[in-house]
């Protein structure tokens, strides 16, 4: 058995019930409740273990050690640790399959990779770490099904935009208790970069960031991931199922793009590449993530010929934002994946001989018009959405401020006949079923080319939450006139905080919608909300009365 130290890396089940949740999942909270169970000075975990990017043969594994008191994350300080890793198949570890010793040091935060090889397709695995006889919390993790294997299904979560200042992550939770998962698709902002109080503002701050200031330098960067790993609910999440994740803007700053950001002072907040250098660093440090051999997160992952998962950045290579105004959102100079990505995108789509073809976006892909908003809607949905100030109604953030990249990809998909992609997205705040059509303004009377589920904020804020009223009232207005002005738009939630769970079956994707009761609420429950499938052929999505059992 081999495996591949990481270090210095820079840059079907049912839902659980009750009683279940108590039995399989408690032994992980318990462990995560003590992470240390060592006396004082010694080597402790105190941010968890992880897993992610799941192949048919390997998985990667992940920890962070504090060899002393001192070692805190960012500082600098602590010696090298060797730390010890096995993986076995059951979860009193008699049956290891494969074990290793690797080092962490400050060069890399003290937080470890392992690129475990070798393994089953399809196949659960327990894991821990040993540093100093201190041994971790055990994690449980699995691998993709053959790359060849006519998989029977496969079932993600889905999250996004999680910021801890606005509400506790009672949504990883509740995805940390189903036994059912065979991984989390996590579509960026897994971490933000504000300051203490300016998002949301003080007054609304359930918990503080730490560190309070907005983060800027590689120390500021390890720190914020550290104190998102101190969350209980995150660690529960992470020790139970592998984590594929891409990152979106507030991994560096708002509106990120490939010269800067909306969020980035260069006169007080320094030189914008070495900031992206500094938070990729510290991403790549702190998240069970493969970089890419661009050094990124676009890449692509196989769940037997069922699915291929192909994942984008869309922060890197953009072109800026188009001003208000300044008619560029069409200009084919312009692009929100750059040319080397696009293309990749676009060989892998047409070489493919999974049935679906899932596509990781963190913006939306699908054109929305605005249409005539009340007056009181408008203000808040441009904050919320990104629109430009001026009355300019496009989100020039999203595939709407490029859209000779996206009529590309959609002829693409088109002449190529490339039949069942879905765009899995986050960023917004809201939850949204769309077809993806090739030319909006003649929809339904034109093709769509695709299907598109986005998934509402874990904690970030969405239209009530600024405008500090119920849910489903002024919401309903705004609702209705996004659904009248967009009729590829089926169905959209602008109120509630939560996750999705998408199951992929040969004969549909169905993405099932669920709420959180309250995001300052650290006990919050979950109901299921809505559902809604792609049958295979049809790129078109329908409203389903049940999540998937």
């Amino acid at each position: 058995m081999t495996s591949r130290d990481l270090i210095s890396t820079p840059s079907r089940r049912t839902v659980v019930k009750a009683a279940a949740v108590t039995a399989v999942a408690a032994p992980a909270l318990v462990a995560i409740a003590s992470p240390a169970l060592a006396d004082a000075g010694a080597p402790a975990f105190l941010h968890g273990v992880a897993s992610g990017d799941p192949l048919p043969d390997g998985v990667l594994l992940w920890t962070r050690v504090t060899p002393t008191p001192d070692a805190t994350p960012g500082s600098g300080r602590g010696a090298e640790a060797p730390v010890d890793w096995e993986l076995a198949e059951d979860r009193s570890f008699t049956r290891t399959v494969a074990s290793g010793t690797v080092v962490a040091s400050a060069a890399s935060d003290h937080t470890v990779k392992v690129d475990v090889r070798g393994l089953r397709p399809a196949t659960s695995y327990w894991y821990r770490f040993t540093s100093g006889g201190t041994v971790s919390p055990a994690g449980r993790t699995r691998t993709a099904p053959a790359a060849d294997s006519t998989a029977p299904g496969v079932r993600f979560g889905v999250v996004s935009c999680a910021n801890w200042e606005a509400g506790y992550f009672s949504a990883y939770r509740h995805l940390a208790a189903r036994t059912d998962l065979d991984a989390i698709l996590h579509l960026g902002d897994y971490v933000y970069e504000y300051a203490a109080g300016a998002y949301p503002e003080a007054k609304y701050t359930v918990r503080q960031h730490q560190p309070a200031h907005e983060i800027v330098a590689l120390a500021d960067y390890r720190l914020r991931h550290a104190t998102y790993k101190t969350d209980a609910d995150l660690q529960a999440l992470h020790a139970v199922h592998p984590v594929v994740a891409i990152w979106d803007d507030h991994e560096f700053a708002d509106d990120a793009w490939s010269g800067g950001a909306k969020n980035h002072t260069p006169g007080t907040e320094g030189v914008w590449a070495e900031r992206v250098a500094a938070a990729k660093q510290a991403y790549f440090e702190w998240m069970p993530v493969r970089a890419s051999t661009e050094g990124t997160v676009y890449r692509r992952l196989r769940f037997g010929r069922l699915a291929d998962l192909h994942l984008l950045d869309l922060r890197s290579f953009r072109s800026q934002q188009a001003g208000v105004g300044s008619g560029k959102v069409d200009d084919p100079e312009r692009s929100i994946t750059g040319r080397a990505q696009l293309d990749w995108l676009k060989s892998g789509l047409a070489a493919s001989d999974a049935t679906w073809q899932l596509v990781g976006t963190s913006v939306m892909i699908s054109p929305v018009a605005f249409g005539a908003l009340p007056a009181d809607l408008l203000g808040p949905l441009t904050e919320l959405l990104g629109l430009p100030e001026g009355g300019l109604a496009v989100n020039v953030d999203q595939w709407d401020g490029y859209t000779d990249d996206r009529k590309e990809l959609l002829k693409h998909l088109t002449d190529r006949g490339i039949r069942n992609t879905v765009f899995l997205t986050g960023d917004i705040h809201m939850a949204w079923a769309n077809d993806v059509p090739v030319k909006a303004a003649t929809y339904p009377v034109s093709a769509s080319a695709a299907t598109e589920f986005v998934v509402t904020s874990v904690t970030s804020d969405n239209l009530d939450d600024m405008l500090h009223v119920a849910p489903g009232t002024l919401s309903v207005v705004a609702a209705g006139a996004i659904r009248a002005a967009n009729r590829h738009v089926k169905w959209v939630d602008m109120d509630h905080h939560g996750y999705g769970v998408l199951d992929v079956t040969a004969e549909r994707s169905q993405m099932d919608y669920y709420t959180v009761s309250d995001r300052a609420d650290p006990d919050a429950s979950a109901a299921w909300a809505r559902s809604y499938r792609t049958l295979s052929g049809t790129q078109r999505v329908e409203r389903v009365y049940q999540p998937v059992r």
